[in-house]
């Protein structure tokens, strides 16, 4: 429902782009910045406009290019990679991270001012093990899920399957556990 509904929605793992990478990704580069850059290129702030960057794991991004998204936040404008051209650009910034940000912070792994200028709304998901019946929830969605896409006729979790659900702590939260839903309804025989 929002203004940017029909722009563009891009989105980078910042810890899935090496670091020395990662600032041309979302900056752009010109031509000649160093040796395979053969044009111009538009990088992920600039293809955003308009729109919305998803910067997924913002925790990972090393402390200097987090400098530059800081300026982009404040004064809504980037250099790319080797240029001198300010350039400006109306993206809507979203971003998460799995980190405990107050204690990067601490350990000055993440900037402080970045913290604060990214966290006009705060979402705090509690993990997996925190989320009490939930579990059993989602293990049954996700059960219905893969049974009927991989066309098995699994109809619930036994007894001792349940207390082992409740039981385990989850630390891959809840892509370990679609991802062993799935390998249980895979190996089922019965």
């Amino acid at each position: 429902e929002s203004q940017r509904a029909d722009q563009p929605f891009l989105a980078i793992n910042c810890s899935a782009v090496p670091s020395n990478l990662l600032e041309s990704e979302l900056m752009g580069y010109e031509k000649g910045s160093f040796t395979d850059a053969r044009t111009r290129k538009k990088g992920l702030f600039e293809m955003a406009d308009g729109g919305t960057l998803f910067l997924d794991e913002i925790g990972e991004m090393p402390l200097a290019l987090q400098v530059k998204v800081l300026r982009f936040l404040q004064e809504k404008v980037i250099q790319r990679v080797g240029g001198r051209d300010n350039i400006e650009v109306d993206a809507r910034i979203i971003s998460a991270t799995n980190i405990d940000t107050k204690q990067a912070i601490e350990e000055g792994k993440f900037r402080e001012d970045l913290f604060y200028r990214i966290g006009v709304v705060t979402i705090q998901l509690p993990s997996l093990r925190e989320r009490g019946d939930d579990i059993f929830l989602l293990a049954h969605l996700f059960l219905r899920r893969f049974s009927e896409m991989l066309n098995k006729r699994v109809r619930g979790f036994s007894v001792a399957s349940m207390k082992q659900i409740e039981k385990y702590a989850w630390p891959g939260n809840v892509r370990e556990l679609e991802n062993r839903v799935k390998r249980a309804v895979i190996m089922a025989e019965s």
